[in-house]
């Protein structure tokens, strides 16, 4: 409906510039929105207000020629001139039946634009250091990454998902030593575990089941990774260097590589059965390491030297990322020759554009908000368009019990990881819950509230909406009525008129979502359709004796179901038959 509405306004647009107004007036953008307040109509319009000066003319005075240009349509009941200048679009009762029909006929095309139609769109999101199980923080970010993904598909975007592996560098080397240094306690050698290694519980567990594949394989560095231990002084971080050091020189290349590999795959492996069970799981893992051993690193970097972008100052390799709006240079290859995680991104970033993409989204963490200038250094340096890439950055979560805030440590680990909040409330309540505030709003997650079976729990709320169209199918005598002859015209009652409004409104808020990139708007949008449909189906019984009556009033609420169905979708949470 919105779209025939700019259609027509556009179509009066052209019809004033032909005549005598300049050629400009027919580019303007319509500007076609719901109406604040419904009691002004449905839609309403500023173009006229826009466009005045444009024009020479009074808005109020351009406004009427707007109208006046306009081709009639029976979809328009109404138009009113309000205010400065304000067109203000009353719909009549057949559009919204027409509406209905639409719906019936699409199914779960509805509100879905023709794929691809908008263009290829990739979303990376988590991409988080295999360095343990995913955590609450993590879930938020894989639900939103999915969500939008799938919001952006139904808009029109041919959609890849994307999971960067950091699975080289620094903190692996910390991962590997860590899970070393279990091993060896197994082994019943007495070796201090520093407190800035990895802590949880699933080292050791990996350590176990590494001793039981290998026994006592990769012991022989014990001996001289234990003096280096006793030596440490304050500077942990500079400690732990030295011991990684010391285990490397201790064991043979191959050790090492067996016991890093081993860690790897198996924390891999958890975030990938994690995320499939959660549904949101992306379609291509690209690793960093393969970027290092191809060669991209490097050659990012010679690109960078050859534009004399790169420095050297004392010791390491710096990366003028000032001369692109960054707040400061960045190292790209530390004093010990090792690139950073940076040049690695740089290179990421030139293998994504090469891909031909015409929209990329990162979805970070609040923690990365630094980085994105640096990013964005990197991509403009190498001679890529700075405005195909955006990034999203996903606030923290705070868990509570009613009022009691949740202390965020479990099982001997610093955080809750989201298996275990998936296994308590589900995840459809998890999906749902996590993409029901903006991504940059910080979340307050109320556990209980989400395994409530009441009309307090949004999710819940929704879902039982689509169960009682299931239930009340299933007491349907005979076939579903035909949406071709259904005599819509019977459907007047206000909480029919207003259930078909909401339903129509659902293409918008597609598109709402995907432009502002804010899956947030399909939860608020579910829960009035809820809401409006609870109301229905409260006031008005639907299977009676009056035929006509009953067949529309069923279709009504099948088309209900339908929206419901697709919406929750979008969101990755089920759409029960029966709760």
């Amino acid at each position: 409906m919105q779209q025939k509405l700019e259609q027509l306004v556009r179509s009066a647009l052209r019809s004033l510039a032909d005549r005598d107004g300049p050629d400009e007036l027919a580019a303007l953008d319509p500007g076609i929105e719901r109406a604040r307040d419904s009691a002004h109509g449905d839609f309403a319009s500023n173009v006229a207000m826009r466009a005045a000066k444009l024009a020479g003319l009074k808005p109020r005075d351009l406004a009427e020629a707007i109208v006046a240009a306009m081709p009639s349509d029976p979809i328009v009941a109404a138009t009113e001139i309000a205010g400065p200048g304000f067109i203000n679009f009353r719909l009549a009762t057949s559009a919204f039946h027409e509406s209905l029909r639409e719906i019936l006929r699409s199914r779960s095309g509805y509100g879905r634009a023709k794929p691809g139609s908008r263009g290829r769109a990739l979303v990376e999101y988590l991409s988080a250091n295999p360095t343990g199980p995913l955590h609450v923080g993590h879930g938020r970010i894989a639900a939103y990454g999915a969500s939008l993904a799938a919001v952006l598909r139904a808009y029109g975007y041919e959609v890849d998902e994307e999971y960067y592996i950091n699975d080289a560098g620094r903190q692996m080397d910390i991962l590997a030593t860590s899970v070393w240094l279990r091993y060896a306690q197994q082994h019943g050698l007495t070796i201090r575990f520093p407190p800035n290694c990895y802590q949880g519980n699933y080292v050791g567990e990996i350590a176990g089941r590494l001793a039981a594949e290998h026994g006592d394989r990769f012991l022989a560095g014990a001996d001289s990774v234990a003096p280096v231990m006793a030596a440490f002084g304050d500077d942990e971080e500079h400690n732990l260097d030295a011991l990684i050091a010391a285990l490397k020189a201790a064991l043979s290349d191959a050790d090492f590589s067996t016991v890093f590999d081993a860690t790897l795959n198996e924390i891999l492996a958890d975030i990938r059965n994690d995320l499939e069970e959660f549904g949101a799981s992306p379609g291509r893992w690209f690793s960093e390491r393969h970027l290092l051993e191809s060669g991209a690193v490097a050659a990012a970097l010679a690109a960078l030297e050859r534009k004399g972008l790169l420095y050297e100052k004392d010791g390491p390799t710096w990366f003028s990322t000032t001369r692109f709006g960054d707040d400061k240079d960045r190292v790209v290859v530390r004093e010990n020759g090792v690139s950073t995680y940076f040049a690695s991104d740089i290179a990421y970033h030139v293998e994504k554009y090469g891909r031909g993409y015409d929209l990329m989204i990162n979805v970070f963490g609040a923690d990365h908000h630094g980085y994105t200038a640096r990013v964005l250094a990197g991509v403009a340096a190498t001679g890529h368009d700075t405005e195909r890439l955006e990034f999203r950055l996903v606030q923290f979560v705070v868990l509570y019990r009613g009022d009691q805030k949740v202390k965020m440590t479990t099982r001997g680990a610093s955080y809750i990881t989201l298996r275990e909040l998936r296994e308590e409330i589900g995840n459809d309540a998890a999906r749902f819950f996590y993409v029901s505030r903006s991504n940059d709003q910080h979340l307050d997650f109320d556990l209980e509230l989400a395994k409530a079976q009441t009309s307090d729990n949004p999710v819940y709320y929704v879902q039982y909406a689509h169960a009682r169209v299931a239930s009340m199918l299933a007491r349907l005598e005979g076939s579903l009525p035909d949406a071709v002859t259904a005599g819509f015209g019977r459907l007047s009652e206000d909480a029919e008129l207003s259930l078909m409004r909401t339903l129509g409104r659902y293409p918008e808020i597609v598109e709402l979502a995907a432009t502002g990139r804010a899956p947030q708007h399909i939860v608020h949008y579910l829960r009035d359709l809820a809401a409006a449909f609870h109301a229905y189906y409260n006031a008005h019984r639907i299977l009676i004796d009056d035929d006509p009556l009953r067949d529309a009033r069923v279709l009504l609420a099948v088309a209900t179901r339908e929206v419901i169905r697709n919406g929750l979708d979008l969101l990755g949470v089920s759409a029960p038959e029966e709760m």
